[in-house]
């Protein structure tokens, strides 16, 4: 399998390159020129495209984290490794922006960049896991005990996505915003609805060139440093 995928990585990224030319020139245009301005919040609500796309695929980029270090654990083959490594931190990237632009979001809306807010906070707990899985990686020598412990922290980090996720309803008296979903336009002007539709694919695309791009380095990455270990030997 990894070697299909090495063998395509190159080809997935200029395709994705591509699509992300295409698909983001899209969204912005139906965000500024054709999604209606909201009643109470004015022009900043439109952060809410990007906003809530760039969440959810931080959640995927987690989630991969997870399933690799489990299966990193389960096989020991380091390929799993170098997916969850690269799954991390795409993911990583991903709340660091959902945080920066809720930031932006909240102080025209809310009057602050920043209330100790259920989903707030559980979102910062989130980062600081995935900060710290990063910076683990960076202070044990030894790859295979690097790479175990890496993953055991991935696989346990992983239970803070569903807190983070949940956290609106299980917390009832934040001031988040949530979607209305009980209706066929979830509350929302279609106009809005549709931008946001629009907006998921090229984040997606976004995403899946960056962990395309990550993985090819660490794949890349990895196998210069077995050549170098072959040429000491």
């Amino acid at each position: 399998m990894f070697d299909f995928v090495r063998k395509y990585l190159d080809l997935a990224v200029k395709l994705l390159m591509v699509a992300v030319l295409v698909a983001a020139p899209v969204s912005m245009y139906m965000i500024i020129g054709f999604a209606p301005l909201e009643a109470v919040m004015g022009a900043p609500q439109k952060i809410f495209y990007y906003h809530v796309p760039i969440a959810i695929l931080s959640y995927l980029g987690l989630f991969i984290c997870f399933a690799g270090s489990a299966a990193y654990l389960y096989t020991g083959r380091e390929e799993y490794d170098a997916v969850a490594l690269s799954g991390a931190e795409v993911g990583t990237l991903f709340i660091t922006l959902v945080m920066i632009t809720g930031m932006l979001w909240a102080r025209p809306s809310w009057g602050a960049y920043w209330t100790w807010d259920p989903r707030l906070t559980t979102s910062l707990v989130l980062w600081l896991i995935y900060s710290g899985y990063l910076l683990l990686r960076t202070q044990v020598e030894d790859t295979t005990l690097r790479a175990k412990y890496a993953a055991v922290m991935g696989i346990v980090g992983f239970v803070d996505v569903p807190i983070v996720h949940y956290s609106v309803q299980l917390w009832t008296r934040g001031i988040h915003p949530v979607v209305d979903k009980s209706g066929p336009d979830h509350g929302m002007d279609p106009r809005m609805l549709q931008t946001l539709m629009a907006c998921f694919p090229t984040i997606a695309l976004i995403f899946a060139l960056l962990f395309a791009i990550r993985l090819r380095y660490e794949f890349a990455h990895r196998r210069l440093e077995r050549l170098k270990a072959q040429s000491k030997g």
